[in-house]
């Protein structure tokens, strides 16, 4: 058989051969993980502008294991920070009606874009410094801020707790650890109502 009759001869077989094996599928390479969108939460502290009435509960005698609390009643005054964006500032001064006291306190918020997380610096008017950062970022409304410092030469674990409540309505609750968070005592709630729309 010469070679031209060879090749007419195979044909039919590579044609078969072809045909008996379909064509496998092609492979897509997969598509990288969608990374999750982080949340820029420089504007979180954003519901608290504005003005406020104050309503405060202060326990008296904190780490002690009663249960005394005094009332105070005043105005919460937050500001932006307008060159700074989300960044604010705010005043608090409340007084007893009872026991005449008057606490003049101010916060300073900042936010580190980085971390993504607040800074909350505060100073009263009776030290005049500020104290230990509290540290920490909202989450659906609910912010949770912790840092160390000392409560009558304690050295105390801090929580702050921030709730937007509604538009006009907002909360506040500071704790006290003496064990690392494991346990807390709340010594300190603030419920304000806004002043004007």
């Amino acid at each position: 058989m010469n070679s031209r009759i060879r090749m007419f001869v195979c044909l039919p077989a590579v044609v078969l051969g072809v045909a008996a094996f379909p064509a496998l599928p092609q492979t897509v390479a997969p598509s990288p993980p969608l990374q999750p969108v982080l949340h820029d939460g420089r504007h979180d502290f954003d519901f608290e502008v504005g003005t406020w009435k104050a309503h405060v509960r202060t326990m008296v005698h904190r780490l002690t294991g009663l249960n005394d609390w005094e009332e105070l009643d005043g105005t919460v005054v937050t500001r932006s920070l307008p060159m700074l964006e989300g960044w604010n500032e705010s005043e608090m001064r409340v007084d007893s009606s009872t026991t005449h006291r008057r606490i003049e306190i101010l916060a300073v918020r900042v936010y580190n874009p980085v971390s993504r997380q607040w800074s909350i610096y505060g100073s009263s008017v009776k030290t005049g410094v500020f104290d230990p950062p509290q540290v920490g970022q909202f989450n659906n409304g609910h912010g949770e801020f912790y840092g160390q410092d000392t409560w009558e030469g304690r050295a105390v674990t801090v929580r702050f707790v921030w709730d937007a409540v509604s538009h006009d309505k907002t909360h506040f609750e500071q704790a006290f650890s003496q064990d690392g968070g494991k346990t807390w005592e709340v010594n300190w709630i603030y419920d304000g109502t806004r002043v004007g729309k």
